[in-house]
C-alpha cells in the first residue's frame, strides 16, 4: 500500500468516527424531579395569628446579618467566613471537582497517547554457523543496531455517549460541590449568630442574677437587723440565707455554659479560645432585628437554599451514571494506530523513507457479562430514584423549616411583651414586699416569694428575648440566605491558594471564576 492510500484510510477512518460519536448517548436525561409547590407562607400575615412581623412583599436580604445592627457580629461573621476550616474543606472539593472535570473532558480524545524512541544495539552469538545459500555461503552479522521514534494512540469512539455522560457526571458533580459549598457557608453564618445570639443571653443572665444577689443580700441584712433587735426569728434569717445562696449558685452555672458557648464559637472563627473575650467583651446585649422581615415568597426557596440545589444536582450526577453503565452492554468501537521513523543505525532515521505507521479498527463487546453488566445498571437506576426521593424531600423539609422558624419567631416575639408586663409587676411587688416588711407589715415569706418571682420573671424574658432573635436566625438560615457573599470570591483563602500553587501546578484551575457551574 503507498503512503496516499494509507493518508486516505486514516482520513476515512477518522471521518466515520466522528459519525459513531455522534450518536445520542444512551441512558436517560436529566430532569428535574416534580416537588411540591406551595404558593403562600402560612406564618406571613396570618389573621389566626396576628401581626407577625414577617412580609413577602421583598425578598430576603443577602446579608441577612446586618440587619441587626450589630458591629461584632458582622465582624465575627467575616472573620468566620475567612478563616472557618470546614468552610476550606468544602472549598477544596470544588477545586478537586474542577480538576475531575478537566479528567473528565479528556476521555472525549484518544485516552492513549505516548511518544516514544529507543535505540538498540545487539550482538549475536559468534559460534551461530553461516546462513547457507545453493551457490554460496552467506557469513551472519553479529552486530547490529536498530533506532526508532513514534507516536503511539488508542481511542475508544463515544459511540453510545458513555465518555459524555462522564463529562456530565463531572460538570454536575463540580456544581454539587459548589452547591455544598454554599451550604456550609449558610450553615456557618446561621451557627455563628446563633452561638452570638447565646453568648449575649447569657452574659445579660449573668448580670441579672448579679443583681439579684445584690438585691437579695440587702434583704438579708435587713434580716440580721431585724433578728438582733428581737424583731423577728431565726426562721427570716435562714431563709434568706438559702434564697441568696440559691441564687449565688446559678453564677458559676452561667459563667460555664458563657464559656462553652465562646469555645464553640472560636472553633468556627478558626481560632483559639483565648481571642474570644477580646472579640467580644465582657457584657453586651442581645442582638434584635427590625420589627419587619422580609422573607420572600415560597417560590424563591428552591433556587435560593442550596441544599436543595445540591440535592437535585446529586441527582443529576447519578443520572449521568446510569447512561454510563448502559453504554457497557454496547459493543466498544476502538481506534489504534501508530506512525514513526525507524532505520537500522541512526544515520538515516529521519529520511522519508524511514517512515512508518499503522492503523488499525477493533471491536470488544462483553457478551459473556450481560448479567453483571444489566444488574449494575439496575443498581445505578436505584441510587439515581433514591437520589429523586431525596430532593423531593429536601424540598418537603425546606418549606417545612421555614415555616416552623417563623412560627416560632412570631410567637416568641409575643412572649416577649407578655414578659416584660410580668418583669415590671415582679420588680414593684418585690419593692413593695421589702418596704411592709421593714414596717412590720408583712412577713418575709412575701419577700422571699416577690425576690423568686423576680429572678424567675427576668430569666424568661432574657430566655424570650434570645428566642426571638435565634428563630430569626433560623428563618433566614431556613431561606438559604448569606451563600451569596462568596460570588466572584475564590473558595480559598488567597494564603491557602499560593500554597497550592507554589506545591502543585495548578494551572488557570486557581482562578476560575466561582460564579456557579451550568448544566448544560
Amino acid at each position: 500500500m503507498n503512503r496516499a492510500n494509507f493518508r486516505s484510510r486514516i482520513i476515512g477512518t477518522a471521518l466515520s468516527a466522528a459519525l459513531l460519536v455522534a450518536c445520542t448517548p444512551v441512558g436517560p436525561d436529566f430532569v428535574r424531579p416534580n416537588s411540591p409547590v406551595v404558593k403562600e407562607w402560612i406564618e406571613v400575615n396570618s389573621p389566626s395569628t396576628g401581626p407577625s412581623g414577617l412580609t413577602s412583599r421583598s425578598a430576603p436580604v443577602v446579608r441577612w446579618w446586618e440587619t441587626f445592627n450589630d458591629p461584632t457580629l458582622n465582624k465575627l461573621i467575616a472573620e468566620a467566613y475567612a478563616q472557618n476550616l470546614d468552610l476550606q474543606v468544602a472549598g477544596a472539593r470544588v477545586l478537586q471537582a474542577r480538576a475531575q472535570l478537566g479528567i473528565a473532558f479528556g476521555e472525549l480524545y484518544p485516552q492513549s497517547q505516548a511518544i516514544g524512541g529507543s535505540i538498540e544495539r545487539r550482538q549475536i552469538s559468534e559460534n551461530l554457523g553461516p546462513i547457507s545459500d545453493i551457490n554460496r555461503i552467506i557469513p551472519l552479522d553479529t552486530e547490529f543496531s536498530t533506532s526508532q521514534v513514534g507516536f503511539d494512540a488508542q481511542w475508544e469512539l463515544d459511540v453510545w455517549g458513555a465518555q459524555r455522560r462522564g463529562v456530565q457526571a463531572a460538570r454536575s458533580n463540580l456544581a454539587l460541590q459548589v452547591a455544598n459549598y454554599d451550604d456550609a457557608l449558610v450553615t456557618l453564618t446561621g451557627d455563628v449568630a446563633a452561638l452570638y445570639v447565646n453568648i449575649r443571653a447569657l452574659q445579660e443572665s449573668l448580670s441579672v442574677s448579679r443583681e439579684n444577689i445584690q438585691l437579695q443580700q440587702e434583704s438579708a441584712n435587713l434580716t440580721e437587723l431585724r433578728f438582733k433587735n428581737g424583731v423577728t426569728t431565726e426562721l427570716d434569717v435562714q431563709e434568706s440565707q438559702a434564697l441568696l445562696n440559691n441564687t449565688k449558685a446559678l453564677v458559676p452555672a452561667i459563667e460555664s455554659d458563657l464559656q462553652q458557648t465562646k469555645n464553640a464559637l472560636a472553633v468556627l472563627l478558626g481560632a483559639t479560645p483565648s481571642r474570644m473575650s477580646g472579640l467580644l467583651g465582657s457584657s453586651g446585649r442581645i442582638p434584635s432585628a427590625r420589627s419587619n422581615v422580609s422573607v420572600g415568597v415560597p417560590a424563591e426557596l428552591l433556587r435560593r437554599r442550596p441544599d436543595v440545589r445540591a440535592a437535585e444536582l446529586a441527582a443529576a450526577t447519578q443520572s449521568a451514571q446510569v447512561g454510563i453503565a448502559l453504554a457497557d452492554l454496547y459493543p466498544q468501537f476502538i481506534l489504534s494506530g501508530s506512525i514513526g521513523v525507524q532505520a537500522s543505525g541512526g544515520r538515516d532515521l529521519f529520511s522519508a523513507a524511514s517512515t512508518t505507521g499503522l492503523a488499525n479498527a477493533g471491536v470488544v463487546w462483553n457478551v459473556l457479562n450481560y448479567g453483571r453488566i444489566k444488574n449494575n445498571v439496575r443498581a445505578q437506576d436505584a441510587a439515581y430514584q433514591a437520589l429523586i426521593a431525596n430532593y423531593q424531600n429536601t424540598v418537603l423539609t425546606a418549606y417545612s423549616e421555614v415555616e416552623s422558624a417563623m412560627v416560632a419567631y412570631s410567637q416568641s416575639r409575643k412572649q416577649v411583651g407578655f414578659y416584660e408586663n410580668s418583669v415590671a409587676a415582679s420588680r414593684k411587688a418585690a419593692e413593695i414586699a421589702v418596704d411592709q416588711y421593714r414596717d412590720g407589715a408583712a412577713s418575709y415569706s412575701r419577700i422571699l416569694n416577690t425576690q423568686t418571682a423576680l429572678l424567675r420573671s427576668q430569666a424568661n424574658l432574657i430566655e424570650a428575648r434570645q428566642q426571638v432573635s435565634s428563630n430569626l436566625v433560623a428563618v433566614y438560615k431556613g431561606l438559604g440566605g448569606g451563600w451569596q457573599i462568596r460570588q466572584n470570591q475564590e473558595f480559598l483563602p488567597e494564603t491557602v491558594l499560593a500554597e497550592m500553587a507554589y506545591r502543585t501546578d495548578w494551572g488557570d484551575l486557581l482562578q476560575e471564576a466561582p460564579t456557579g457551574v451550568s448544566l448544560n
